[in-house]
């Protein structure tokens, strides 16, 4: 049975990596996995992203099955869906995933999206092998998710090029915030993340997307070395939301560990209550 207890508040990364898995030796204390982020909140099983990571928490799960899980997407790159199909407990009877998305710009839902990269020639075994309980939900950025235990999960849209989502959960009077994919420009922070960050317990804030967006480069593979100006810029959403804590993450695939050490040492020099995503990093979120 799953190992979620009814009392807890808990986050626990298990994919913190963007654009693609960087395994190796020089990503090997910060994790090479692509985004997946697990809450344990009341009983419930609430997993944000299915990249790399899924397939690593799945394998712990397949051991703690029947699983009860809600699958939630901020949007389809690939980075948050290729470890989808490699999620084993989603192939056992017996299991059940609540799964939602937003409608894709071209009208595509979160299940037709998640079926595509599932089809030959890109993979062999297609979503309808998958032998769990998926209920799909397509959901409208704005709205907001009831569950059970009284779970309030809210929604915004963050980026308008690729449709992405921020989620807010709440439960007991406490709040994690998931805002990946934000989108940035100098000197200017989107209001709708301020309204849903704000005064948040933990906020899990994506560093790579505001470098990105701030300096571009031609090759998704050769990005700039994070600016001060892109942790400085989740630094100032921090303050302004006045969060609790905030956690960094979806690491340029260009960054080793050596460098995320020295990038981490400037942030806590300005604000002691942030730092960078690691793979295997538990928050406990207060409960009291």
């Amino acid at each position: 049975m799953t190992s979620c207890r009814p009392c807890e508040f808990t986050v626990k990364f298990w994919g913190v990596r963007g654009n693609i898995p960087t395994p190796g030796i020089e990503t090997i204390r910060y994790g090479g996995n692509t985004a997946c982020v697990e809450l344990q909140v009341a009983g419930q099983r609430l997993i944000f992203d299915g990249g790399t990571g899924l397939r690593v928490l799945g394998k712990q799960l397949v051991q703690e099955m029947p699983v009860q899980a809600h699958l939630f997407f901020t949007h389809t790159h690939w980075d948050r869906i290729q470890g989808f199909p490699f999620f084993a407990p989603a192939f056992v009877s017996g299991n059940q995933f609540d799964i939602y998305g937003a409608v894709g710009q071209n009208g595509a839902s979160i299940k037709q999206r998640l079926s595509e990269q599932m089809l030959r020639p890109n993979f062999p075994v297609p979503l309808q092998m998958m032998q769990a309980a998926l209920n799909f939900h397509d959901i409208l950025p704005g709205s907001a998710i009831t569950l059970e235990k009284d779970i309030v999960v809210e929604t915004i849209a963050l980026h308008r090029s690729n449709s992405a989502i921020g989620y807010r959960v709440t439960w007991n009077n406490h709040s994690v915030v998931y805002a990946t994919d934000v989108e940035y420009r100098a000197n200017q922070i989107e209001p709708r993340l301020l309204y849903l960050a704000q005064q948040a317990d933990l906020l899990i804030y994506d560093i790579a997307s505001a470098a990105n967006s701030m300096e571009q480069n031609a090759s998704p593979e050769q990005s700039p070395a994070i600016s001060p100006s892109a942790w400085q810029a989740g630094i100032e959403v921090a303050n302004m939301t006045q969060v609790k804590q905030m956690v960094l993450f979806h690491h340029d695939p260009c960054d080793e560990d050596d460098f995320l050490d020295q990038v981490e040492a400037e942030m806590q020099a300005r604000s002691a209550e942030v730092r960078l995503a690691r793979e295997g990093m538990v928050v406990s979120i207060g409960t009291h």
